[in-house]
């Protein structure tokens, strides 16, 4: 997925402009414990005081999205998406919920819901 300012932050064969590690910077590790599969929804508030990173991931989660879709929409590993999500949540700009546990589901409804949502992108 890609948003209009994407072009601003891509740079070609080379990449993203601004490298991981500045865009927590120098952060490791979420405040919040979050999985691949952890539920972010944008809680409608403003907030103006993000950086441009975090606004892109706060777009991509106006609806639920799970910290996987967000790292593949921001172009991001998962553990830079981690703390970039932590710190939406840790601001009230968005709220988390854990992924369904084990005993919840089956890995047929798993498989199935991922076939629905990759159909749908299509």
């Amino acid at each position: 997925m890609t948003t209009p300012g994407d072009d601003v932050w891509l740079d070609g064969d080379s990449g993203r402009l601004v490298r991981p590690y500045a865009v927590t910077n120098g952060r490791t590790s979420a405040s919040v414990r979050l999985d691949l599969l952890s539920m972010v929804v944008a809680t409608g508030g403003s907030h103006s005081a993000l950086e441009p990173d975090h606004l892109q991931a706060l777009g991509l989660c106006a609806r639920p999205a799970s910290v996987a879709e967000i790292a593949a929409g921001l172009r991001l590993p998962a553990a830079v998406t981690k703390v970039l999500v932590a710190d939406l949540v840790d601001c009230g700009a968005a709220r988390t919920a854990p992924p369904l546990s084990r005993s919840d589901t089956s890995d047929r409804v798993i498989l199935e819901r991922l076939l629905y949502g990759l159909q749908r992108r299509l």
